[in-house]
């Protein structure tokens, strides 16, 4: 019985890399995917599923889709490419339309029409005024600014107490505690897909195959004992220093490389895959660097 969630396998989708076939791409579930084209960019977007994963995780899991960028915007701290991205055809619209009132402002403007001249000269302005209330940031912090200042408003300072100080200082602990279950999902997910790969490029049984699983089981057991490291900090810490939120860090630093050293492993392995594997060398270095950064965070 699988024990993968909605949530887990929506996670697996969004960071797996794509397939590319016939100048198409593809995610991990084989649904074909929309090419995504603003004025300056090109690319294709893995879209998060509705109702699957919070704000936070769509920021963290999916970066570059629409549904980042809007939320960005919303939250006051996005772009011009996120607007880009959110209106990704209004510039062709825009665009079209200027060349058909083109069209229309030649025989208007030599037949000497005046109505018809102010008429032309209002629709050049209204969609001029449109795009400055939509490249206007100050009406997308608006909303958020008044949230925070209505929620700031509910607060209330309490007297401080040396019971309230422990208490408040056990909480800040709350957002390590947060990240490293965030860690974990994103491990188990790009494990997953490590272990798929490699099996696929090297059928077993081959050493290749077998050194290359031991790498990753070594990883699997390095990840989680820092994990499980951090974790015993943070439950038997009785105050919040400056020295134990370093040991907190550094375990988590550490399980952040073991992540990035597999994503890097999970990138080779379908680029070589994909080119028929005709060179391993590529992939038989990462595998080093992979062992060599094994004994680097047993330091920790």
């Amino acid at each position: 019985m699988s024990n993968e969630t909605p949530k887990s396998n929506e996670i697996k989708r969004l960071t797996t890399p794509l397939t590319i076939k016939d100048f198409k791409a593809y995610d991990s579930e084989g649904n074909l995917l929309k090419c995504s084209e603003t004025l300056s960019d090109v690319r294709f977007i893995v879209e998060p599923k509705q109702n699957i994963l919070n704000d936070n995780e769509i920021l963290q899991y999916a970066p570059q889709s629409k549904s980042a960028s809007q939320i960005r915007l919303k939250r006051g701290f996005g772009n011009i490419q996120d607007i880009l991205l959110v209106h990704e055809s209004l510039p062709w619209i825009l665009g079209l339309f200027y060349v058909v009132l083109i069209c229309i402002a030649v025989p208007v403007t030599f037949s000497k029409n005046i109505v018809g001249m102010y008429l032309i000269l209002v629709l050049v302005i209204l969609p001029l005024l449109y795009l400055y209330y939509i490249f206007n940031h100050k009406k997308y912090k608006k909303g958020t600014v008044k949230k925070q200042v209505k929620e700031s408003k509910k607060v209330e300072t309490p007297v401080s107490t040396t019971a309230d100080e422990k208490s408040s200082g056990m909480d800040s602990f709350k957002r390590y505690e947060k990240e490293i279950s965030n860690l974990k999902v994103v491990f188990n997910v790009k494990e997953k897909v490590v272990r798929e790969l490699i099996e696929k490029r090297f059928e077993p049984p081959q050493i290749t195959y077998d050194k290359f699983m031991s790498s990753i089981d070594n990883c699997h057991k390095l990840f989680y004992a820092q994990s499980d490291a951090a974790s015993n900090i943070i439950d038997l810490a009785v105050e919040d220093t400056p020295r134990v939120q370093d040991e907190i860090e550094g375990k988590i630093d550490a399980m952040k490389k073991i992540i990035d050293q597999i994503e890097d492993l999970t990138n080779e392995l379908v680029i070589n895959i994909s080119s028929s594997g005709e060179s391993t060398d590529e992939v038989k270095n990462l595998l080093d660097d992979m062992e060599n950064l094994i004994e680097s965070v047993k330091d920790y």
